[in-house]
């Protein structure tokens, strides 16, 4: 069964019986215009900068042992989350490699699921599998709801959101334009998930209340300013956590077995990976994919690239651990070259 179906659930068998439309650039004088490069990037650092990725995979899982199912699949401690609470997990081969990452928010009635679509289908099939005889049901909601992130350091007061909690994956229910709506906290701003049917009327209110719409390769360089890596372009199936630099954000040591945890866990006490998520300042835009060389050795491929208007070109890349924080790499042929920095990158 595809997650991507038409709206409807998945339903894990009950009791233990049987077992992530753009515009080109343009003045935002109306409601459809979208601004783009330096405009664009100025709303999304200075004031509050709107983008619909909707597009983003979306499940839910409710019953009364949904918590339960969900912790032993991913790596990090679901059952420790409250109402209002969220956290940000991998989904793991048994051998730790990442099939995907996933936002979770304990609602109080469900547990949300957002992911990249990338990852959308590895996550309901492995959910699908796994909540055979637990009492959980598993929703698809990709195509239900719609999800607007709001970013910069305007974005708590355009969405009405001053009392949300500052805590990432913080979420409370509210409204927006007469529409119901979950506002969820997040690394950069704050996102608004509403019903599909409803979206046109909470973008209009948000861009009334002083948001400016902007185009995804914007919000796509305020993110690789910020060093956040992005499944399916950064990290792919062969990525451990670490390599990415994700356990303190994804995994949890104290918490009981997941898929994956031997290979995650053996590698943070005992080992040291062979690679890591790194910075690149490079000299000239380069395309995703090219390979990076430390002399005559491969170390890599860039990973997101993106033309920063107070950086220049940058990029995410996962490298071999040879290459230290101020080496020059080469990029494809040589004619372009990157320097290896520390992230986030500096901005000021």
């Amino acid at each position: 069964m595809d997650a991507e179906e038409t709206p409807g659930c998945e339903r894990a068998r009950m009791g233990r019986s049987r077992g992530p439309p753009i515009l080109g650039p343009m003045a935002a004088t109306d409601a459809t215009a979208t601004l783009a490069g330096a405009a664009a990037h100025r709303a999304l650092t200075e004031g509050a900068g709107l983008v619909d990725r909707s597009e983003l995979g979306k499940l839910a899982l409710t019953g009364p042992q949904a918590k339960e199912l969900l912790n032993g699949q991913v790596s990090n401690d679901v059952e420790a989350l409250e109402p209002g609470t969220g956290c940000y997990a991998t989904l793991l081969t048994n051998k730790g490699k990442m099939l995907g990452d996933l936002r979770v928010l304990d609602t109080g009635a469900e547990l949300l699921l957002l992911t990249e679509r990338a990852a959308l289908q590895a996550l309901f099939d492995q959910l699908r599998r796994g909540a055979i005889g637990w009492q959980a049901e598993l929703h698809k909601r990709t195509l239900q709801q719609s999800l607007l992130s709001v970013i910069g350091p305007r974005a708590r007061e355009v969405t009405g959101a001053a009392g949300l909690p500052a805590a990432e994956h913080a979420n409370r229910p509210a409204e927006v334009g007469g529409a119901p709506v979950r506002l969820v906290a997040t690394d950069l701003g704050v996102d608004v998930m509403c019903a599909a049917e409803d979206a046109g009327r909470v973008r209009a209110a948000l861009l009334e209340a002083g948001a400016v719409a902007v185009d995804e390769a914007a919000a796509e360089i305020v993110r690789v300013e910020s060093g956040r890596p992005r499944y399916g372009i950064d990290t792919d199936a062969t990525t451990i956590p670490q390599e990415a630099g994700l356990n303190d954000r994804a995994v949890s040591f104290t918490k009981g077995c997941y898929v994956g945890q031997e290979t995650v866990a053996r590698l943070h006490w005992r080992g040291k990976p062979n690679r890591h998520l790194r910075g690149l300042r490079l000299s000239a835009p380069a395309a995703t994919g090219t390979p990076l060389r430390l002399g005559d050795r491969e170390v890599g491929r860039l990973g997101s690239v993106a033309e920063s208007p107070a950086l220049g070109p940058i990029a995410l890349a996962i490298v071999r651990r040879e290459a230290a924080v101020g080496d020059a790499l080469a990029v494809g042929d040589g004619t372009v070259t990157a320097e290896v920095v520390e992230l986030p990158f500096p901005t000021s």
